[in-house]
């Protein structure tokens, strides 16, 4: 895998994001969903925004899951944003 500069982006993958990259992508017109994924290999879904909170700081998020799941994650650990082609009726 190329290794790239940290907060820089391949196809579509942001490599060590960071809260500004992460408010980009979640109020970004049209919506696109995303994948943030973790050091330890854990992946977290997010198909729409209001799936996501954020503290006022931004570095802890919640992400909500179906069947009324949630996730906390700390953003310092976090290692990929995945942004995904829109698909449905938003494309």
């Amino acid at each position: 895998m190329t290794e790239l500069a940290p907060g820089r982006t391949l196809a579509g993958i942001i490599t060590c994001m960071t809260v500004e990259q992460l408010a980009n992508v979640l109020h970004a017109q049209p919506f696109r969903p995303f994948t943030i994924r973790t050091g330890d290999g854990r992946s977290f879904h997010v198909r729409h925004p209001d799936f996501l909170s954020r503290s006022e700081s931004g570095r802890t998020v919640i992400v909500h899951g179906p069947n009324e799941s949630f996730s906390v994650l700390d953003l310092l650990l976090a290692t990929e944003l995945e942004v995904h082609p829109m698909t449905g009726a938003a494309a």
